[in-house]
């Protein structure tokens, strides 16, 4: 069995390479589990709901057209409900059952469900119980880069909605926003992702906002760190911004520079010290590998695009349910 697991994982793994570098994968063909279920692949939908991808790039358009921030949510709302990509963050509370909303990196802080909404009801109306929300959450966020000037893939589907989900997870995968390097890469490699991944995908904080209470620790003049990792410019607008209202409401640019637009500009942030997020601003204070890799990014933007798309399969595969586990839900928010 874990030989066969091996294979077939080789095989997926050449897979997600060959549809990264715009290789179509022309045997369309699945690996079958020994339960009859089967990886994620592309084109999954081709035959089963056409007008599927169709569908949820229409609600991502109009919806970061009416609000360019929300193309930042709905990525985001993608990488919290990975690592395990199973759309357990669309789960509401009942009263016999707390999900993953209320965790400490997801309260009062994500957002877009109802968008997710919205794209599901349109899916069950042309293709009832055929697309999962896991699926969805999945191609939402490459058109919310796409739509913002990023780079596309090919997203590999096949996912299926959990019935589940856990709070205690929700708050202990996600690495916070004052975790140092050593945290993160642990946080990234505990789930199969690498420091190459996790400095990848950290560029997605080249669009969206944070509340002050998220880096109140980089607007303390006196610390020694800010001294030497922040610019006092940065330092003092940041100051004027959170002094003024409620720490816990105000929120600020990830990039001041182009805030709605996927490009590299967190990187030349962070090299001017100017990273809102200790968890940003240490990828080049923090290790030496981890800033040759922004020094990369800046020096050539394609190196970034081609490594995020990369880095964003991988996360898409990780922890999902496939086969006959999990269910494809009617309604995003509720098990069947």
């Amino acid at each position: 069995m874990a030989l066969f697991l091996a294979l077939c994982l080789l095989i997926l793994k050449f897979s997600v390479a060959n549809s990264a570098e715009g290789v179509p994968n022309t045997s369309n063909e699945a690996c079958i589990g020994s339960d009859g279920g089967f990886f994620l692949e592309i084109g999954i939908y081709a035959d089963r709901c056409p007008e599927a991808e169709a569908i949820v790039f229409s609600w991502v358009e109009r919806a970061v057209s009416e609000d360019p921030r929300m193309a930042a949510s709905l990525l985001r709302l993608h990488f919290h409900d990975c690592f395990g990509c199973d759309a357990s963050v669309l789960l509401d509370d009942t009263p016999s059952f707390v999900g993953e909303k209320t965790a400490a990196p997801n309260l009062n802080s994500l957002r877009g469900f109802e968008v997710i909404d919205g794209i599901k009801s349109d899916l069950e109306s042309v293709c009832p119980q055929t697309v999962s929300c896991a699926d969805v959450l999945a191609i939402a966020a490459r058109d919310s880069v796409v739509l913002s000037g990023g780079p596309g893939w090919e997203v590999q589907t096949g996912r299926r909605d959990s019935l589940t989900a856990s709070k205690t997870a929700a708050n202990n995968n996600i690495p916070g926003p004052n975790s140092n390097v050593a945290t993160l890469v642990a946080s990234f490699e505990n789930v199969g992702l690498t420091l190459g991944d996790m400095v990848a995908l950290s560029g997605a904080h080249t669009m969206g906002k944070a509340r002050c209470f998220t880096f109140s620790s980089r607007l303390n003049s006196n610390s020694n760190s800010n001294s030497q990792d922040i610019n006092l410019e940065f330092l003092q607008s940041l100051q004027q911004l959170c002094s003024v209202s409620d720490v816990n409401a105000t929120l600020a640019q990830l990039d001041l520079v182009t805030p709605s637009t996927f490009d590299i500009q967190y990187y030349v942030n962070l090299l001017s010290g100017e990273g809102l997020l200790m968890s940003d601003q240490v990828l080049v204070t923090g290790d030496d590998q981890t800033r040759k890799i922004v020094e990369s990014y800046v020096e050539d933007p394609m190196v970034f695009f081609e490594d995020f798309r990369r880095s964003m399969i991988k996360m898409g595969s990780l922890g999902v349910l496939t086969g006959e586990d999990g269910e494809i839900r009617s309604n995003c928010r509720a098990v069947n």
